[in-house]
């Protein structure tokens, strides 16, 4: 019978309700009736209630607080140490036990209209429990519970527990480790298997035996399911929810929504079933009800409907198991154990989440705890063992292949080994033709050419004329010096410009002292350049016995001068090898000076610099090379 209403400041008689006091076990009390005085929208109204009270069945959509009061008689004697024990309540509360505050947890409502304490700190998420002197307990007692209820949090309060500590904490002791201990380990469960199998879809772990490239959906799906559910789960680990309320529980139900899609995706993809038209269509209603999934809990948060959100739950829990059924008949029929042991997982799963809508939506129950949080791991152990076996064959695959490409590896090696001998062999023989080659073309181009120029002379005035003789005299001897030059080219040292002009001092030097001309000799202990091999040695030997032999023919000069230094320019070092005469000069822009030509060309092919500066009096060729 509804009772008449009062305000909050109504005596403390009239609050006072009838007790129920069951014994649950030897001076255990449960305490599960009592008189309240519930208000919502500023309005009190005083009833006898039964608990437990669920506020958002019995004021949907509405906000507000509720005074219980509870007496109850201990005939026995009471002493040592007692406990109070609630499986549940809140959202916020207060406790008194004969009029002294034991414990309180949260912002009430202070007075009419105060709005602003409502959705804040949800204190209802784990059991509490209060010790209690036994002192303090009477042969007759009063236990006043004050709570303030926001929507859509299940605010309320649950049976009253109350007795010596030694048979009441074991029963807080057990719930809580179902509710927050089991919770936390269900977490940590979650985001080793969801972390790991991240870690593996981001490597491109890939599909065994299969014709699909890139990386295996199977792993997003598991590493989305089970990371979500961490998010769901670690939610009554949170007291001060991390958004508004309600948008914190929108995440919640949303965190849920993505776990169940992400499970039953990841059987299909285990299945390959994405081909078959009902696979298709069942597929598409699966993710319109997840996209539906956000509105509908705000929708019920929000405006207090948990009907909306009751329906939504039947509607996709209806559809997941339609397809879990599918995959059950699969799976037992002619499918690998692999699928049997993740549909048998996902059928407890089903079956659990069903258990779990009755309880919390349409069952009087109020301090129970959900069984879906912990039958989660099944799913979770079931898909990180397919997840792990399919790892597991794709590595021995990639092991497989590692070994024949290791295989053909080694008969390359060995073809590239005979390969490379052979190639050796005509490098070798490509060595020794270039260098015969280059030898005929010195000769060709330095003794040749002076013997033919010999015989010219011998032709041209004759044997007897004392002039003709002393210039095929000296031209038979720049023939024999460039011959000489030539064999000492085949054991130039790369680089080494100091010793090439130290073997030209040596062939030339006696020439040079023949013909009276004074030789200077200013040349520092250069460095290697590096990048002068034997061929580019021997065209730099050869432009400087062209520019000796310019001054020995044609100078009519009393001095030489010979300069080798290292001069930095631009940051870099430099060598700059000099031959300065005094001779009558000549004209180097004259195009018909073969010699000239020759060294230009050579000069351009090793890289160097040349400058040719000539005037009576003076005439330099500078070659300028990189250290």
């Amino acid at each position: 019978m509804r009772s008449q209403s009062h305000r909050r400041g109504v005596p403390a008689w009239l609050g006072l309700g009838l007790v129920w006091a069951v014994p649950s076990a030897a001076a255990v009390l449960t305490l599960s009736q009592a008189r309240a005085v519930v208000t919502v929208d500023g309005k009190s109204i005083s009833k006898e209630v039964q608990l437990p009270y669920h506020w958002d069945r019995a004021n949907p959509g509405q906000q507000g607080g509720a005074v219980f009061d509870i007496d109850f008689d201990l005939p026995q004697a009471h002493g040592g140490v007692w406990g109070i024990y609630l499986p549940r309540l809140g959202n916020a509360y207060e406790l008194w036990l004969n009029g002294v505050k034991l414990q309180a947890h949260g912002e009430m409502v202070q007075q009419q209209g105060d709005t602003s304490v409502y959705n804040g700190a949800d204190f209802g998420r784990v059991p509490r429990y209060i010790t209690v002197d036994g002192g303090h307990m009477q042969s007759s007692n009063h236990l006043r519970i004050h709570i303030r209820a926001d929507v859509g949090r299940r605010g309320g309060l649950a049976p009253v527990v109350i007795g010596p500590q030694t048979e009441v904490f074991p029963l807080y002791e057990r719930d809580y480790r179902w509710r927050v201990t089991g919770s936390v380990a269900v977490v940590a469960f979650c985001f080793v298997v969801g972390l790991t199998a991240l870690a593996l879809w981001t490597t491109d772990a890939g599909v065994p035996d299969s014709t699909r490239s890139g990386r295996d959906p199977l792993f997003f799906f598991v590493a989305v399911a089970q990371l979500f559910w961490a998010v769901y789960v670690g939610d009554v680990l949170l007291e001060a929810p991390l958004l508004p309320w309600p948008w914190w529980g929108v995440v919640q139900v949303i965190a849920l929504d993505v776990w169940g899609g992400s499970m039953a995706l990841a059987c299909m993809e285990l299945t390959d079933w994405q081909s078959n038209t009902w696979v298709v269509r069942l597929r598409q209603g699966i993710l319109w009800l997840m996209v539906m999934a956000p509105a509908a809990s705000l929708w019920a948060l929000s405006q207090g409907q948990p009907l909306v959100l009751t329906s939504w739950y039947v509607a996709y829990g209806g559809t997941l198991l339609v397809f879990i059924l599918g995959f059950l008949w699969r799976a037992f029929g002619h499918a690998n154990a692999e699928q049997r042991i993740l549909a048998a997982a996902a059928l407890v799963n089903i079956v659990v989440a069903l258990r779990d809508i009755y309880v919390f939506r349409f069952d009087a129950s109020y301090g129970a705890n959900t069984w879906l949080r912990y039958s989660s791991v099944l799913f979770g152990l079931a898909l990180g063992h397919v997840a792990l076996m399919r790892f597991r064959a794709t590595s021995a695959q990639l092991r497989g292949l590692l070994g024949t490409l290791a295989t053909r590896v080694s008969e390359k090696e060995i073809a590239l080994g005979e390969t490379y001998a052979r190639l050796e062999v005509l490098a070798r023989q490509q060595e020794r033709t270039a260098e015969r080659g280059r030898i005929l073309r010195n000769m060709h181009d330095g003794v040749g050419s002076h013997i033919s120029s010999a015989m010219r002379q011998l032709q041209g005035s004759g044997a007897s004329d004392p002039a003709t003789r002393d210039e095929v005299l000296l031209t038979l001897r720049d023939a024999l010096d460039q011959l000489k030059l030539s064999i000492d080219s085949i054991h130039l040292v790369p680089g080494d410009v100091t010793a090439l002009l130290a073997n030209l001092r040596y062939r030339l030097g006696p020439r040079f002292m023949a013909m009276d001309i004074e030789l200077h000799w200013d040349v520092d202990l250069l460095p290697v350049c590096k990048n002068l091999d034997a061929g580019a040695m021997n065209e730099l030997q050869f432009m400087l016995f062209e520019a000796f032999s310019n001054v020995l023919q044609h100078a009519r000069a009393h001095a030489l001068r010979v300069e080798g230094h290292v001069i930095r320019l631009d940051g870099a070092e430099r060598v700059f090898v000099r031959v300065v005469d005094d001779g009558c000069g000549f004209d180097p822009s004259i195009g018909q000076r073969k010699g000239l030509a020759t060294m230009r060309e050579r000069a351009t092919a090793i890289g160097a610099q040349l400058r040719i500066r000539s005037e009576p009096g003076q005439s330099t060729v500078e070659i300028q090379l990189d250290v």
